[in-house]
């Protein structure tokens, strides 16, 4: 190990307490100034600690847009944890890192494949780039009513139709953890000379533990935005961009330059102690501690297997393309049995033993098992869930199952001419044929259901209201009734 790449070392963080240490007269902002000039309850819970170190890019402390001391080496032992050629971090969760790869590689007109149950990041970036997007279905779960990742067949359908396409987008793991064949699908792209952007945002673990699924890195993909602060430890907003330049589709400097402009200038030097602390955590001690995070979720999985009406997959669940691998710490609770949604099941969980769920959806809930898991903790839940099976099994009817979603809708425009196009506003329920400006989202299962720019059908707007007047979420219209709609006025096909 040479002395850049000694995981004990923190340069950022060090360099911050130091600088503290010096107790400097600060005529620069942010102006609490230590502390001194904050609230004085919050600073007392905060601690005088956080706010000492609650800095900006003076000249001891480096600059995150154009790193060249300490914040340049914390990155360099980042990249060489994550198994990286760059690592980058962002101030500005995963999602700014997300649309840092998709900006950084399409431009107007571009084609980038991408699955359908994406996060809100690939489309807001889909839109500024101009970027015309080509989905691929996520393969379904008829039994548990979730999505699952897209098989290597569909991503082979979408390169031959596409074969110009400029990027493929793929969610590895899904938010419940669940995993395609990574690297079968980077080693066919790569044939079509297509890179490959992973939403690694449920994944930091699994780059420190031979039993989770293999990295993005490590599959050879071209980039990976991963959040070190959903399971690695760091803080809220904090995560990382990996880079993968060996296969010549990335450029560092273009992805710096694109984060650069998405990023405040003001960032955050707390945030990014916390990913330098954290990089050391993991790469001194992450297998240690996802095998216990492993340890402790299986734990949980077998019991709640035991538990009447409650089902929690686990590798009987593995064998399909579209869920090569799991990771177990994602521990997703099947409720249907019980004769309740998720969505209740979440709500009663809070009211009876003060316990927050990651999501609920019409028949799950997922809790997340961490290294800041105990035994204590995740006893806490079983009782919960064991009490929840009294309550409730064989005492209400379980709930059919039925997930339907409608078929993609047609693109005429690219989401950013549609977007920022001439619209009107329209009932809702007389809009089949015109083409959206706005997104409507349905949970469950969270699929975007029309972007904008899409053709607006009868099937569409009858699974819509379907989920309105029965109360589930209907998310993303200006209009959160969705009694009216944003339509574009008129437009030519891009197609």
């Amino acid at each position: 190990m040479t002395a850049l790449m000694n995981h004990h070392r923190t340069p950022l963080f060090t360099a911050l307490k130091n600088h503290a240490a010096l107790n400097p007269v600060q005529f620069h902002i942010p102006g609490h100034k230590k502390g001194l000039g904050a609230d004085s309850e919050f600073r007392e819970f905060i601690g005088d600690n956080a706010f000492s170190i609650d800095l900006i890019n003076i000249a001891p402390l480096d600059d995150l847009h154009q790193p060249t001391a300490v914040i340049k080496e914390a990155q360099m032992l980042a990249a060489d944890a994550f198994g990286a050629d760059y690592t980058y971090f962002s101030v500005q969760g995963t999602s700014s890192a997300i649309m840092t790869m998709i900006l950084s590689v399409c431009s107007p007109g571009d084609k980038i494949i991408i699955p359908r149950n994406v996060h809100k990041s690939v489309l807001s970036a889909i839109i500024f780039s101009g970027a015309k997007p080509v989905f691929v279905s996520p393969a379904q779960d008829v039994n548990l009513g979730i999505d699952h990742g897209v098989t290597i067949q569909s991503i082979r359908r979408a390169l031959e139709r596409h074969p110009d396409a400029k990027a493929l987008l793929v969610i590895n793991p899904t938010y419940y953890g669940v995993c395609t064949d990574l690297k079968a699908i980077v080693e066919l792209a790569h044939s079509y000379q297509v890179p490959v952007l992973v939403d690694e945002a449920h994944g930091v673990l699994i780059h420190f533990h031979e039993d989770l699924p293999l990295s993005a890195m490590a599959a050879g993909a071209d980039m990976a935005a991963t959040s070190v602060h959903k399971l690695g430890g760091s803080m809220t907003q904090s995560s990382v961009l990996n880079l993968n330049t060996k296969n010549g589709f990335v450029n560092p400097q273009r992805v710096q330059t694109i984060l650069s402009l998405l990023t405040s200038t003001s960032t955050s030097y707390v945030l990014l102690a916390s990913l330098d602390t954290s990089r050391r955590n993991l790469a001194l001690h992450g297998h240690e501690i996802a095998q216990k995070a492993i340890d402790l979720a299986e734990f949980a999985r077998r019991t709640i297997n035991d538990i009447d009406g409650l089902y929690c997959f686990g590798k009987e669940l593995l064998g399909t393309e579209a869920t090569f691998n799991y990771d177990p710490t994602k521990v997703t609770i099947h409720v249907r049995h019980l004769g309740i949604t998720g969505y209740e099941t979440e709500n009663w969980l809070r009211e009876h033993y003060n316990i927050e769920v990651e999501l609920s959806d019409m028949y799950n809930i997922l809790c997340l098992i961490t290294p800041g898991d105990t035994d204590e903790s995740v006893n806490i839940l079983l009782n919960a869930l064991q009490d929840l099976s009294r309550t409730y099994y064989q005492v209400n009817p379980a709930h059919e199952l039925v997930v339907k979603v409608p078929d993609i809708p047609q693109l005429m425009l690219t989401p950013r001419d549609a977007f920022y196009g001439d619209t009107e506003v329209i009932p809702f329920k007389e809009s089949a044929g015109r083409i959206i400006s706005e997104f409507i989202y349905v949970y469950p299962p969270g699929i975007p259901i029309l972007l904008p720019g899409e053709v607006i059908t009868q099937e569409n707007i009858d699974y819509i209201i379907d989920h309105v007047e029965v109360g589930l979420p209907v998310k993303g219209p200006e209009d959160r009734s969705v009694t009216n709609v944003k339509v574009i006025v008129e437009a030519d096909a891009i197609f």
